[in-house]
């Protein structure tokens, strides 16, 4: 008896520890609560109800059975699951790696082929089944492909694709900028698919030069439109797959002044688009007609700023921004019009809308649950750098915190596709990540199957919240970070880390630091992250938006000035002062060095907007407006204008090869400081892209680089 005990003991242990395990993997599957996990290539199906009754769907033995090469990428499910697409061997396309190979398997039989077999090798992207699960589209080389299932047949339903007439995916500014990759949509019936075909034939080229992988120099062109330039001109199309005939949809405005920026069925004959115009302050829904082509306007929202279409709060910014409801009668959209962001609910015909959540705090929608009528969004009213998930029933309106006391901090959470449970993920600046999968009715733990353990962070410092009011009345969150053996007798070298425009915060109830940074405070250095107005904060529209055509000016202030307050602080050692950022965090690094020098004397800024004029229309119009119309607002936010007042050490950092913020800034910016004689450092990585990370070695020298100049210009260690 006691063996048999011990057995039971182990392999009930070991079925503990394996269903632990799946948390971090799953996958959900489409319309359910069910999800997959990879497990050495066999793909395994658990239902979360039913979590003992797990199932191998597919196994490596059938994938290698049907000549399968790769690693499972991701999986791409038919609406009953019978079927399924597998991706591998994918490349990147600028920021992801969203073209590859893909094989569709017949769950039932464990067959499966290889899709596009005569279409170049890892060229297709997006591949997805019709509803009757006949025939699979996919996009290569910018023209959409079907293929039949049956037959293998494979149509072309585009042919005028080009390096410049793209067919079912994006140009690099609205992959950039507005997360769109995925560019075509099956209707429900499966008769028809909508497309999106970007004409980039006006759109100019910035060439980038690679000088390391050929005996000759060679050019890399991108399509870049730059601030003040037009977009590329797009439109949607509709294909009958049948007869191959191209229904266009009439939507008003010019197609190379507008953006067409998200589209979705929303019946076999309709599909509504969201428009957004140039400025990007007017957003309109179309309800569009996909065989006459008729657009009608559903709703509009106007803004004397910008309007987000996307939840930059969370850096999730792909989907549909309207989730529908009421049997397709209406849908819920985001609006921050009211002073905060809020849930409404508007009717199909947009005669009719509803504020959902009434709250005087900011509630970024996450999930609907069609069953329950609730709506998720994740909220802080208390703290902006804190995240907790929140709902309002739909009809009774009753709004309660979903998210338990326990889990203080910062909560993300990944929803089933039907809102009914959650991958849970919980931190804080004292707490270290921790996982679990959750109902989202009561929030009851259903994996884990052991109690919550909640760990301190593996670091050598310690990390602390603060907050800071500047002499402009702004109060401002921040986190600081400090050595073990803090002494606040002693005075201490400070390190400020810094972003500070509207598509990222750096002072968040999370446990870890800015990674560079990490490596000094241990040394003697204290840390500094703060967030000011601009950024994506939970504070409400006002703080959020009066950063709009003040990039570089309002930021650049409000750092400063918070830093100024920190400076009394006994334990700062105002000689010595640091800054670093990269991207617009190096941009505002610059901005610091050179109209703040009194403040801070050394700087590392990483691959820096040197100009506002350099970086592409849809974020800088967004955000700045167009040149014409806010050219003196464009030259102040400039680091260029001011670098003649540089008067610390700078070390500036680039790589040759970044598609994104073009080494052209770093060149510009050089011959500034030539012409003003003024000394400082410099270190460009041959063809390396925006992260800096390509090539043996590389992020170890930017590592130890980084180090190296900080340790000598601003000498670590406490007085």
């Amino acid at each position: 008896m006691k063996k048999l005990l011990l057995l039971f003991i182990l392999v009930s242990s070991s079925l503990f520890a394996q269903k632990n395990s799946i948390i971090n993997q799953l996958n959900w599957l489409p319309n359910s609560h069910s999800f997959w996990v990879n497990e050495q290539n066999n793909v395994v199906v658990y239902d979360v109800d039913k979590l003992d009754k797990n199932k191998t769907v597919l196994t490596k033995e059938q994938l290698k059975t049907s000549g399968f090469e790769g690693v499972i990428e991701e999986l791409v499910w038919n609406e009953t699951k019978t079927k399924v697409l597998v991706y591998t061997n994918s490349k990147k396309v600028w920021r992801a790696n969203t073209k590859g190979d893909y094989w569709c398997f017949d769950l039932e039989t464990g067959k499966g082929k290889q899709l596009g077999a005569n279409l170049e090798k890892s060229s297709l992207m997006f591949a997805k089944f019709s509803s009757d699960n006949e025939n699979v589209a996919y996009v290569s080389k910018h023209n959409i492909y079907i293929e039949n299932l049956n037959s293998g047949k494979i149509t072309s339903l585009t042919t005028d694709g080009t390096d410049k007439i793209i067919n079912g995916t994006f140009d690099w500014v609205y992959e950039e900028e507005l997360a769109a990759r995925d560019g075509f949509r099956w209707s429900p019936d499966g008769k028809s698919i909508a497309f999106w075909r970007v004409d980039a034939t006006e759109t100019k080229f910035h060439l980038m030069i690679n000088n390391t992988d050929a005996l000759y120099p060679f050019i890399v062109p991108v399509e870049y439109p730059k601030a003040g330039e037009k977009p590329s001109s797009v439109k949607i199309g509709v294909i009958d797959v049948a007869s191959l005939k191209t229904n266009w949809l009439n939507i008003p405005g010019e197609p190379d002044n507008n953006y067409l920026v998200r589209m979705e069925w929303v019946a076999n004959q309709e599909v509504m688009v969201v428009q957004l115009n140039r400025h990007q302050n007017q957003a309109t829904l179309y309800n569009c007609n996909t065989q006459s082509g008729k657009a009608n306007v559903i709703y509009q929202e106007k803004s004397d700023t910008w309007i987000d279409v996307f939840d930059i709060s969370s850096g999730v910014y792909d989907g549909f921004p309207c989730q529908f409801v009421d049997n397709g009668k209406a849908f819920l959209w985001s609006s921050d019009a009211d002073g905060w962001m809020h849930i409404y609910k508007i009717s199909i015909d947009g005669k009719k809308k509803e504020l959902i959540t009434t709250q005087g705090f900011d509630a970024y929608f996450k999930a609907y649950n069609d069953k329950t009528k609730s709506v998720y969004y994740i909220a802080s009213p208390k703290d902006a750098t804190q995240r907790y998930l929140y709902e309002t029933n739909l009809n009774s309106k009753k709004t309660k915190r979903v998210t338990p006391e326990v889990y203080v901090g910062t909560n993300n959470y990944e929803f089933s596709t039907d809102g009914t449970y959650a991958k849970h993920l919980n931190s804080s600046i004292n707490r270290n990540f921790n996982i679990r999968l959750v109902s989202l009715s009561n929030h009851k733990k259903v994996l884990p199957l052991e109690a919550d353990v909640f760990t301190e962070p593996n670091r050598d410092f310690s990390l602390e919240k603060f907050k800071v009011t500047t002499v402009d009345g702004i109060e401002m969150d921040g986190i600081m970070a400090k050595p073990l053996d803090f002494d606040p007798n002693k005075k201490y070298p400070l390190f400020f880390y810094v972003y500070g425009e509207p598509m990222a915060s750096v002072a968040n109830d999370m446990p870890y630091f800015n990674d560079f940074i990490e490596l000094l405070i241990p040394k003697g250095y204290i840390g500094i992250a703060m967030d000011n107005r601009g950024t994506p904060v939970l504070k409400g529209t006002q703080w959020r938006k009066c950063i709009y055509k003040n990039i570089g000016i309002i930021n650049t202030r409000d750092q400063a000035m918070a830093a100024k307050e920190i400076l009394k602080w006994n334990f700062i050692d105002t000689d010595r002062v640091a800054v670093h950022g990269w991207s617009g965090g190096g941009a505002v690094t610059l901005n610091l060095m050179f109209q703040y020098p009194e403040i801070y004397k050394t700087g590392v800024a990483i691959a820096a907007v040197t100009d506002q004029h350099f970086y592409d229309n849809i974020y800088t119009e967004r955000y700045m407006g167009l040149p014409t119309e806010s050219e003196a607002s464009y030259i102040q936010a400039s680091p260029v204008t001011h670098a003649k007042n540089l008067k610390g050490n700078l070390l500036y950092i680039h790589g040759t090869g970044d598609d994104n913020v073009h080494y052209k800034n770093a060149e510009v910016l050089i011959n500034e400081l030539v012409k003003y004689d003024k000394m400082f450092d410099l270190m460009i990585y041959p063809n390396r892209t925006h992260g800096i990370y390509e090539g043996e070695g590389t992020s170890k020298h930017l590592s130890d680089t980084f180090v190296k100049f900080i340790e000598k210009n601003c000498p670590p260690g406490a007085k």
